[in-house]
């Protein structure tokens, strides 16, 4: 016990020691913040981990790692406020029914995963359903500087009805379902307001940083009920109410429009997909500045599924019926000026794609590139309370920046070739390195 701890204290030490060295990151082109203009040759000086200051020209104190990114653009680490770290793209639907991994499985996948992530630009991500002790390890494993990866926020287990997106029994027959519930093997699956108020408890009481509710239906579940609204106006206010006394956010897994108009009234602090958005629901949204996130890279994932046998006859249809929709939520909620968070959904496409997304809110959701670039940037953390510490490049706050070829304020596609990214003052190992 007393060795674990000695190393334990040792890899923090490395960690500590990491973060303390002095970096000068010398850009051709530099964004401070998206929603300014770029400048022309600097230095962004990093101590401690933070941003010290930014100097004109390519300079370096003495003694401090250069990183010469001189013919690429420096900015800040984007924000995935949507992420499966634990889940694997491509995977059946039965799959988690016939493979037998383990928690402890779950959490390597999440840290392979995590650092996929990174690699790929992302210095924050939001882990929005997955096991909740599997999560929890992988978060704090990264946090502590033990792995490579961006810094990570967890919902844990989402909140579902019984039947609905999240209850894992839906799909088996009436006797295993109900050994599952009877082995409490889906924890969040709750009816009434007391009862689910006691699921957000203890889901605070585990150590998360976030309530994720099923408020509708979803696509890649085996159940018929539908994407419209599952819990009743009562109990996602029940829900919400509780969270945010807890100091927790909340987001709503919602694609259909009723489902998402209740979300956002009961108080829901993001909505995830938004497939189906309305009029009523985006004036809502903005009314009671709900974010949104589309996770448009997610149906690109999905629409690879079609006709492999993966997917059950209901999710090929909810697929097919969702794809005929593709970014129209999200040009929606833009149009109605609705503030908008990256997210992905990255494990139903792979998380190495997820830096696509941006391209796509471009190319599917009608946004300007620099308002993509906002969203990526800026959105998550002020969605996340976490703009004091990420989303722009201001001395003091966390250095969390990545360095691309071309330049993303008009190409959306720059981002998604990654040369260099630091995460908390971390370089990330990249590929070949």
């Amino acid at each position: 016990m007393i060795k674990a701890l000695l190393a334990g204290a040792a890899a923090l030490a490395v960690s500590a020691a990491a973060n303390a060295e002095t970096y000068a990151i010398q850009a051709g082109r530099l964004i401070v913040d998206a929603a300014q203009p770029a400048r022309g040759n600097s230095t962004v000086i990093v101590e401690n981990g933070r941003i010290a200051r930014i100097e004109n020209g390519f300079t370096a104190p003495a003694g401090a790692t250069i990183v010469d990114e001189r013919s690429r653009t420096v900015l800040p680490g984007m924000t995935d406020v949507h992420v499966h770290l634990t889940g694997t793209s491509g995977q059946p639907w039965y799959a988690g029914y016939t493979q037998k991994y383990s928690n402890a499985y779950s959490t390597t996948v999440g840290l392979t995963h995590a650092l996929e992530m990174a690699r790929g630009g992302f210095t924050t991500v939001r882990d929005l359903g997955g096991d909740t002790s599997s999560v929890i390890a992988v978060r704090d494993a990264v946090g502590e500087g033990r792995f490579p990866g961006p810094r990570i926020k967890v919902s844990g287990g989402p909140l579902s009805i019984i039947g609905g997106h999240g209850d894992a029994a839906t799909a088996l027959p009436p006797e295993l379902a109900a050994a599952v519930n009877e082995a409490h093997l889906s924890p969040s699956v709750c009816t009434g307001v007391d009862e689910c108020q006691k699921v957000v408890r203890q889901l605070a009481a585990a150590g998360v940083d976030v309530i994720k509710i099923m408020a509708t239906g979803g696509v890649l579940d085996p159940g018929a009920m539908g994407l419209e609204q599952h819990f009743s106006d009562a109990e996602l206010k029940g829900i919400i109410d509780m969270a945010h006394s807890l100091h927790l956010k909340t987001a709503a897994h919602a694609h259909g429009a009723r489902g998402i108009l209740a979300a956002t009234n009961a108080g829901i602090d993001s909505i995830e997909h938004g497939t189906f958005l309305d009029e009523a629901g985006a004036r809502a949204m903005k009314a009671h500045g709900t974010y949104f996130s589309a996770t448009l890279l997610a149906f690109s994932g999905v629409s690879r599924l079609l006709g492999s046998g993966k997917l059950t006859p209901e999710m090929e249809a909810k697929t097919r019926m969702t794809m005929g929709v593709w970014g129209k939520g999200l040009n929606l909620a833009y149009r109605n000026g609705v503030k908008i968070a990256l997210g992905t959904d990255s494990a139903v496409a792979p998380h190495t794609e997820a830096n696509k997304e941006v391209a796509l809110m471009v190319e599917k959701g009608g946004m300007t590139p620099r308002d993509a670039l906002i969203a990526a940037t800026k959105g998550g953390p002020d969605l996340m309370n976490l703009s004091g510490e990420t989303g722009t490049l201001d001395p003091g706050k966390s250095a969390d920046l990545i360095a691309v070829d071309g330049d993303p304020l008009v190409d959306p596609t720059a981002v998604q070739r990654v040369a260099y990214v630091m995460a908390q003052g971390r370089p990330i190992p990249m590929k070949g390195q």
